[in-house]
């Protein structure tokens, strides 16, 4: 079935110019392949290959399995409808305005606690680099420069992760081939009886430590894939929104096999899951260093700098397009959803380094309480953002159906038995993470449980009372069939 593009529109009339079609079509490809890159896949296989031996393949299998089918809904809707707000418009408009308020804000949260993390992260990597800057004015220098560059225009951010995105991607695709090479034993200076798909069986066998470590590494590595959905709100600034989601949402399968599934098996078939190595210096530097490349470490530091940046970058820039989304709503403030001349949403910007900034602050003065707590109560974000979405296009392809069946481009498979299937797993992993107290999986549903009911009750009080007012409600978004109907120019967003 063929519709034609969605038009650039012009955005609702809360205050400054609107969002601006400022993205790429190169900007959208690489981020739609790098967002699905985190630097959690760097630093954070290690503890999973350790749990679940060769195993971990199949963790990662599921995890990616879930993330397939949760993009497959969002490319629908938003493909249906592009906007800023992404699953949050799509929230508001399908399951009602507490939904959309609640699962925004949650996301909101969770982007500029992430912003703090990265931010850390990439100090520590710098001042061992350059010892004489500390590392706090390392975490302000990096926060600084990204904010700079999404205060310039939407453009300057696209170059930036364009580039950071691009490096990623490179240096995985040459670590997939380099690894390949060595693990058939065509590559020369590898120790042949050490590489190889034995690996996958040897040692314990695939499973050595049991079928449940499946599910105990699948909480380790779900949080990884945080960040695939990134494409969806960032489609709402391009000159042809409808067709970037198409072709992010079309991509995803290859995405998730070629970086997760391939760079993973390369990696435990180079070396043996129980190796002292992949503990001690991390997955991916014991994979370089058994291949024989000199400085290893600090290849695999660059790496991951550029991945810390490229999340940082994009984190700020999700950030402040869902507190924009948000403003233009009525469900933050006003000037949220307001924009620059050059279409940059100022305020929803500042308003989220400036958390981010604090958060940085929590965790150089208070890590293992204020900082560890923020952490902790974001974790299960990404579960019930992707629980939402599951929600949102059971009812939203309904809507659709009614209103502009034509801009059905993308469908969800299996409709609605394989959106049910989803969200039943999903909640079968929240589910296994309350039984998990060996990785704080508890601890991190339940006091996600918790600020997640607070936002919930703030959502449902600010209902009543604009209710009790007589408040006409905010538009959740733009009707799909408005979408051929406004003014060319200007980004229509949520």
């Amino acid at each position: 079935m063929t519709s034609q593009p969605t038009k650039k529109t012009a955005a609702p009339a809360v205050g400054g110019h609107g969002l601006q079609a400022g993205l790429k079509d190169r900007h959208l490809s690489m981020i739609a392949i790098g967002g699905v890159i985190g630097a959690g896949l760097f630093v954070g296989s290690s503890s999973g290959i350790a749990t679940a031996g060769p195993g971990i393949l199949l963790s990662y299998a599921l995890v990616g399995t879930l993330v397939v089918l949760v993009m497959r809904m969002l490319g629908e809707m938003s493909a249906a409808n592009p906007t800023s707000g992404s699953f949050s418009a799509h929230a508001d408009r399908a399951l009602g305005r507490w939904a959309g308020f609640s699962i925004g804000w949650l996301y909101w949260f969770f982007w500029v606690v992430v912003l703090a993390v990265e931010a850390t992260a990439g100090a520590v990597i710098l001042e061992g680099w350059i010892p004489a800057v500390p590392q706090w004015a390392w975490a302000l220098i990096v926060m600084i420069v990204l904010t700079a560059t999404n205060l310039v225009s939407v453009g300057s951010y696209g170059e930036f992760e364009f580039w950071f995105a691009g490096i990623k991607v490179v240096a995985i695709a040459a670590f997939i081939v380099i690894g390949g090479l060595a693990v058939f034993g065509v590559l020369p200076g590898v120790d042949s009886e050490q590489a190889g798909l034995s690996n996958l069986t040897g040692h314990g066998g695939f499973l050595p430590n049991g079928p449940g470590a499946i599910l105990t590494g699948v909480l380790l590595v779900v949080f990884s894939f945080m960040g695939s959905e990134i494409a969806t709100l960032a489609a709402g600034e391009s000159e042809n929104p409808q067709k970037a989601v198409t072709k992010a949402t079309n991509s995803i399968i290859w995405r998730v096999a070629v970086f997760y599934l391939g760079s993973i098996l390369v990696v435990v078939s180079l070396l043996p899951w129980d190796s002292k190595a992949i503990a001690e210096d991390g997955s991916y530097v014991a994979a370089l260093d058994s291949l024989g490349i000199p400085h290893a470490g600090q290849i695999m530091n660059f790496i991951v700098l550029t991945s810390v940046l490229s999340c940082l970058n994009s984190g700020l820039y999700t950030a402040s397009r869902m507190a924009f989304s948000l403003g233009q709503r009525g469900d933050a403030p006003k000037g949220f959803g307001r924009t620059t001349g050059n279409g940059v949403p100022r305020a929803a910007i500042l308003a989220s380094v400036a958390f981010g900034f604090v958060a940085v602050f929590f965790n150089y003065k208070f890590p293992d309480s204020v900082f560890l707590f923020l952490v902790n109560s974001s974790g299960a974000v990404a579960l019930f953002v992707w629980l939402v979405i599951c929600f949102s296009q059971l009812r939203m392809r309904r809507i659709i159906q009614r209103e502009a069946p034509e801009k059905l481009v993308v469908k969800m498979w299996l409709y609605p038995y394989l959106t049910w299937a989803t969200a039943a797993l999903i909640v079968f992993v929240l589910g296994y993470m309350l039984t998990d107290t060996e990785h704080d999986g508890r601890k991190t549903v339940l006091l996600s449980l918790l600020v997640a009911a607070l936002v919930l009750i703030v959502a449902f009080v600010k209902e009543k009372v604009g209710a009790g007012r007589g408040a006409a409600p905010a538009v959740a978004g733009p009707d799909v069939e408005d979408a051929e109907d406004a003014s060319p120019g200007k980004v229509k967003t949520g």
